[in-house]
């Protein structure tokens, strides 16, 4: 065979050696996702806490890989278990709390996340859930744990390579400042917004303190297109709240110009932005590009208003084909969005770190 003829083998050769190899290395750089946040990242926290917003019941998780409830709020799986998948690690994020679980299983990724909570300690209070101080408290039990099942040199290898993922903040908005007179008695909406960014910068310290520099922090997403705060518009009953969404705009804003500032004062941090705003709206305008038939309403019961035991109670209504709607209850997204926001976040950011 001649020399024109083994080139294309080779090039082929070389080209799929050079993907084997960046597979490996994107493992080996990235050993573990670590998440904190609220119910778009807790993979079954609260199902250990006594609080209602739990979603352990069907026809949450039914199709998750056994059919069973997680506690995650979805069908399936979260898009930080699609991005964990995509770093080569487990394709399922555990959450810390559930005692079975040893740290060999928790060593390559955990979730502290706990749904209905926020930035703002008065927003877990709400539903009784976990706040962010108790989720950092928890990260710095994780880290002991770590140093005592795998060694101080492994462990710091885990925590400072690890990436962080924060998805947090909605809560804080639409179930705390607009939905209770305390907080919009104390602060305007900028200032809100600034005590949230303060209270944000803070637990990025913490953790940088512990160890971690590979950071992704999730802006809002437009949050006044969640059909129950469509069903919940007063001045345009239906149709977004674009009120809610012009604040999260603002919120996002914000958010990245304090990640820039804090990558030049935290030193060796790496911490970006994810933008999930754009990619949502796109689709809620438009589902049918992304082969969805449903962005207004929910597969569970109305699609309107129903979300954790509301979704039990309304099963009979419940739609045939998930992979049709945007949303699977009235404020969280099916699997298959799960999914387009984790590619997408997975493109335009997260990349930096394979």
């Amino acid at each position: 065979m001649s020399l024109r003829e083994w080139l294309p083998w080779l090039v082929l050769f070389l080209a799929l050696l050079r993907r084997g190899s960046r597979g490996v290395a994107a493992a080996g750089k990235v050993p573990a996702v670590i998440v904190f946040g609220d119910s778009s990242v807790d993979t079954g926290n609260n199902n250990f806490i006594p609080t209602i917003a739990r979603s352990n019941f069907w026809p949450y998780g039914r199709d998750y890989a056994d059919g069973l409830p997680t506690g995650r709020f979805s069908n399936g799986r979260l898009a930080t278990d699609f991005i964990s998948e995509a770093f080569g690690l487990s394709p399922c994020i555990p959450a810390y709390l559930d005692s079975n679980l040893t740290i060999d299983q928790l060593a390559s990724g955990v979730s502290f996340a706990s749904a209905a909570t926020g930035l703002d300690n008065a927003t877990a209070g709400v539903l009784s859930v976990i706040t962010i101080g108790e989720q950092l408290q928890y990260f710095r039990e994780y880290k002991e744990r770590l140093r005592i099942g795998k060694g101080e040199a492994k462990a710091d290898e885990i925590i400072g390579e690890a990436l962080y993922i924060w998805s947090i903040g909605t809560n804080d908005f639409i179930e705390n400042y607009y939905n209770l007179p305390e907080r919009r008695l104390q602060y305007t909406v900028a200032e809100y917004e600034a005590y949230l960014l303060g209270l944000a910068e803070a637990a990025i310290c913490d953790v940088h303190s512990l160890g971690g520099r590979k950071m992704d922090f999730t802006g809002l997403t437009p949050m006044g297109c969640l059909p129950a705060e469509r069903i919940g518009n007063r001045d345009n009953p239906g149709e977004c709240n674009e009120d809610y969404n012009a604040v999260a705009r603002s919120f996002n804003g914000k958010l990245q110009e304090l990640a820039a500032r804090l990558n030049k004062d935290l030193p060796g941090l790496n911490l970006v932005y994810a933008d999930t705003y754009k990619i949502l709206a796109a689709v809620v305008d438009k589902p049918a590009d992304y082969g969805f038939e449903n962005a207004v309403q929910g597969c569970c019961g109305t699609g309107l208003f129903e979300a954790g035991y509301f979704c039990s109670f309304s099963t009979s209504l419940l739609c045939e084909n998930a992979n049709k709607y945007v949303f699977f209850d009235a404020i969280h997204p099916t699997e298959k969005m799960y999914k387009i926001i984790a590619d997408t976040v997975m493109n335009t950011t997260l990349h930096v770190f394979l």
